[in-house]
């Protein structure tokens, strides 16, 4: 077994750059195993257990406050949060 299929295995993700949710881990929310090019690597991102999304405003102060981060790209943790947490269609109350 090639060493990119133990990584997806291990995170029990089924493919690269597919967000998984991990309601049994102790802090994050999410994993991926984000690939760009050749280089992969294993993300966790999300708080357990956040109120997030609920309103508008809020997600633009996420998205202010993290601006930055989410700028770097698929590699980091605040650009999958960006993308699986907070897209306007899960909008609470919108």
């Amino acid at each position: 077994m090639r060493r990119e299929d133990l990584k997806l295995k291990r995170a029990g993700v089924s493919g690269y750059n597919k967000a998984k949710r991990t309601p049994n881990h102790p802090t994050k929310s999410h994993v991926v195993v984000a690939k760009e090019g050749s280089k992969t690597k294993l993300i966790r991102f999300g708080e357990q257990g956040a109120k997030t999304n609920q309103s508008k405003e809020q997600r633009e102060r996420f998205k202010n406050r993290h601006r930055r981060n989410i700028a770097r790209g698929r590699m980091s943790a605040a650009w999958w949060a960006n993308k699986t947490k907070w897209s306007p269609s899960k909008t609470k109350n919108a």
